[in-house]
């Protein structure tokens, strides 16, 4: 694990999208909460910090079972900003990487070790599975060159580590903020981002993948 990381869990958000009157950081999945699994990931890690906003007594209640020494932080304009916000709140007296995840997101175990492993900043991005996503193009060395809602070459899903004094705040989301700083490494992944029902229905199938 490279040395002054911090982790940002974004988890303010309402998730609107997915219809379930729940946010993503307390979906079931295996009989466990998605924020359970994402602690689970991230246990060797000292300095983690989780964002609330929307139901954020349940989720702090959640976290506590698994961590007592994890740092919260209140996003109280969830509702009208994205995950933009959140990651700068979060980043704010963090170490000097920043890695940035999102609260509805799973990623393999395998590829969290090579994210945490891996020295200075990056972009993670995947093989398409979401319905809604955000996509990167990248270059014949593996570097994201830009963002695009149209198309890619893969889907970006998160993590990102940047350096913590290139966070500005922004009402948009994370890649708003990354773009400026284009390019930088991409790192491939193998990776489940929930949006909607049916990609909750996917992330379900892809924990028991690794599980087996």
């Amino acid at each position: 694990m490279q040395t002054a990381q911090s982790i940002v869990i974004s988890c303010a958000g309402i998730g609107s999208r997915l219809g379930l009157g729940t946010t993503k950081a307390l979906l079931e999945i295996e009989g466990r909460s998605l924020i359970a699994w994402q602690l689970e990931l991230f246990k060797e890690v000292e300095d983690v910090r989780v964002v609330v906003g929307y139901q954020a007594n349940e989720v702090v209640k959640e976290v506590l079972k698994y961590r007592s020494d994890v740092i919260f932080i209140y996003n109280h304009n969830y509702f009208d900003t994205k995950t933009g916000a959140s990651f700068y709140l979060g980043s704010r007296h963090a170490n000097k990487y920043v890695i940035e995840y999102d609260g509805d997101l799973l990623v393999h175990p395998d590829d969290v070790r090579l994210c945490l492993e891996t020295e200075g900043e990056y972009i993670a991005y995947s093989e398409k599975m979401s319905d809604d996503a955000v996509f990167v193009v990248v270059d014949k060395d593996g570097q994201v060159m830009n963002f695009s809602t149209q198309q890619g070459d893969f889907e970006w899903t998160g993590p990102a580590c940047i350096d913590r004094n290139k966070v500005r705040y922004t009402s948009g989301n994370v890649y708003n903020q990354l773009e400026n700083f284009l390019p930088m490494p991409g790192l491939k992944i193998r990776a489940c981002d929930i949006d909607t029902f049916e990609d909750y229905q996917r992330a379900i199938q892809f924990v028991r993948g690794w599980k087996s």
